[in-house]
């Protein structure tokens, strides 16, 4: 069943590239309607009920699509946020869990996202409460976008629906494939669909360090360095986490100043 969508953005000619985009490449997707202003949006949304909303937002006038969203009363669908705005908005979308496009539009990446909304519309129809969660993610995007500083909450996405977590409880994570394992500090752990690499972009590199190809650990968490039968990495509760040979020279100049 295709997926229900409104396209929201103030220029008319980037509006209609996106909906030429989707109808030609992304056959999940049906456009039943778009808006060039915030009034126009919320009324189509409130008569039309939409599966998703493809949401143009600028920095720093990007208010008006968060104050879009805070003011429907009913939010029972998915955002995809479009945006020319890099580099820190990325890791503030990536951080919140949210699905994105950046201008100009990768056909590929606007099939990645779609792909992802497919997965994510069959979780929250089987799991309602989700979109909760969801909101309260998207309400921190606001927040670290808007007040432009970086969010100490991540949003996990996990095949029961979304998790929202202080980055301060996270003890470390591993590479598993394509994904990540996040270990927090009360022992429970995560299975994330996002790389490390991805991670290791939008955590703060002040507190969390990449030390392996595979791994990377929250500093507040290490307790010792070891370097016998190899170089490790020991945290608390004695959890010992390889530090690659290529990094050590940079570790130890970072544990150093601890």
């Amino acid at each position: 069943m295709k997926l229900r969508a409104i396209v929201v953005d103030d220029e008319e000619l980037a509006r209609k590239n996106l909906i030429m985009l989707l109808e030609e490449y992304c056959p999940d997707i049906e456009v039943i309607g778009e808006a060039s202003r915030k009034s126009q949006a919320k009324a189509i949304i409130e008569s039309s009920q939409p599966d998703v909303v493809f949401l143009d937002i600028r920095m720093p006038s990007g208010a008006e699509g968060f104050e879009l969203l805070d003011e429907l009363e009913e939010k029972n669908f998915l955002v995809v946020f479009v945006t020319a705005f890099k580099d820190y908005a990325v890791r503030a979308f990536n951080a919140s869990a949210v699905y994105y496009v950046l201008k100009p539009i990768d056909i590929e990446e606007l099939q990645t996202a779609v792909d992802k909304l497919k997965e994510a519309n069959q979780n929250f129809t089987a799991e309602p409460e989700n979109f909760k969660v969801y909101y309260n993610s998207l309400r921190n995007l606001s927040d670290a976008l808007l007040k432009n500083k970086p969010s100490s909450r991540i949003t996990i996405s996990h095949t029961k629906g979304m998790k929202i977590v202080e980055d301060e409880n996270i003890s470390h994570l591993e590479a598993s494939g394509n994904c990540t394992l996040l270990y927090f500090t009360d022992g429970t752990r995560y299975l994330d669909t996002r790389t490390l690499k991805t991670y290791e972009n939008m955590l703060d590199p002040s507190r969390f360090v990449r030390i392996h190809k595979s791994h990377i650990i929250n500093l507040d968490r290490l307790t010792e360095y070891l370097t016998e039968d190899g170089h490790f990495a020991v945290l608390k509760g004695g959890i010992r986490i390889p530090v690659a040979r290529n990094r050590v020279t940079d570790f130890v100049k970072l544990i150093k100043h601890l």
